[in-house]
């Protein structure tokens, strides 16, 4: 018969071997990991050494934070006005050029932010910071 066909040539293939197509995509990734590892060394610095002692010296800015019901804190301790201008007082006597950041929440009453505000105005606290937060657009 001409126009008949080998039966070995209707095999039709059910399943596609992605193994060398995986191989090649891994040797393909390595071959890139290792160029950008490469080609991303940086600029030399003779960085300067620092001491393996520990350092006994505590931060010097103190951070007020008033919570949303009026809470003040000292660093992370709770404290009431008159406690706050005491501590403050005596710091600003270890160190006259004492930093100090306000941190006070967005629903705060105005009046309480204001009152320590004269409070460090009245400890002649010059180095004076308020914390807000960057607007993401």
């Amino acid at each position: 018969m001409a126009g008949s066909i080998d039966s070995g040539e209707k095999d039709v293939y059910d399943d596609i071997n992605i193994t060398p197509m995986l191989d090649l995509a891994y040797v393909l990734m390595v071959i890139f990991i290792i160029m950008c590892t490469a080609t991303v060394q940086g600029i030399k610095v003779n960085l300067p050494k620092a001491s393996q002692a520990p350092t006994l010296a505590k931060p010097q800015t103190k951070a007020i934070t008033i919570t949303a019901d009026g809470t003040i804190f000292l660093d992370t301790f709770p404290v009431s006005l008159p406690q706050l201008e005491s501590l403050l007082r005596q710091y600003k006597g270890a160190n006259p050029n004492l930093p100090v950041i306000i941190k006070a929440d967005g629903g705060l009453q105005y009046q309480r932010i204001v009152d320590v505000l004269d409070l460090v105005n009245r400890l002649e606290i010059s180095q004076l910071g308020l914390v807000t937060q960057r607007v993401v657009k």
